[in-house]
């Protein structure tokens, strides 16, 4: 009952500019903000993503010791790595596994400006439903307009990480000693690729670590247009 003689005297006394200030400064009201604005809160989102999250996987065991984005064995090796341990190769089989890691710590860490810049480059559409949607909408959207592009970039990287990390010489050892098995059959996996895409989802997934954090704790907003921007998903 307080507030209608305050929202009466507003009408009179100011004009539409200062009364629309009036009401946005009222319990409950929150500043309009513009598409850009909403844009560039959510490109900041995904650029304290990389800075803070991503950067975790260039460390060593940045991959390796955290499920979340942990290389595993493709599917058609599965098989190499229980025969190979079956017949006492144990220790060659972990060191495989930690190799393809290992690369993907490697590429990251040379690719990080990559991610960045095109964090920077990317246009929000529409910030607003992006904002209000689902806990990882940023990301998603970040990932359906990089992914393509970004393999491109990341492939090389990748591929030469192989050579820097030794992945390439011990996968060669590995899967040599497996063809050479009487009665199995030879395989000859693309390494290059499958490090890359899982490279790949594991950026995406750390940035959607951060993203969420912002979106659902507020003391994760360390700026003002972080504030300002998610308090209107709130």
């Amino acid at each position: 009952m307080k507030r209608l003689p305050l929202i009466l005297f507003a009408f009179i006394t100011f004009s539409c500019g200062e009364l629309q200030q009036v009401v946005n400064n009222l319990p409950g009201g929150l500043p309009a903000l513009s598409e850009a604005e909403i844009g560039n809160g959510l490109r900041q989102a995904l650029e304290f993503g990389i800075e803070k999250q991503v950067s975790k996987l260039t460390a060593t065991d940045g991959f390796y010791k955290n499920e979340l984005v942990k290389i595993l064995l493709p599917e058609e090796l599965r098989k190499v790595d229980a025969t190979l341990r079956d017949i006492g190769l144990s220790s060659l089989a972990d060191e495989g596994l930690k190799a393809l890691n290992r690369a993907a710590e490697d590429a990251v860490k040379e690719a990080t400006p990559i991610f960045v810049a095109a964090v920077k480059d990317i246009t929000f559409a529409d910030a607003k439903n992006i904002l209000l949607g689902a806990d990882n909408a940023a990301t998603t959207y970040l990932e359906n307009r990089t992914r393509t592009a970004l393999y491109a970039k990341f492939n090389p990287v990748i591929n030469n990480s192989f050579s820097r990390v030794g992945a390439d010489v011990i996968w060669t050892e590995l899967i040599n000693k497996y063809n050479a098995i009487p009665l199995v059959n030879d395989v000859n996996p693309d390494l290059t690729d499958y490090v890359t895409t899982e490279a790949l989802k594991g950026v995406y997934t750390m940035i959607a670590v951060e993203e969420q954090e912002i979106r659902n704790k507020i003391g994760a907003r360390t700026t003002d247009l972080l504030r300002r921007v998610f308090a209107l998903q709130d």
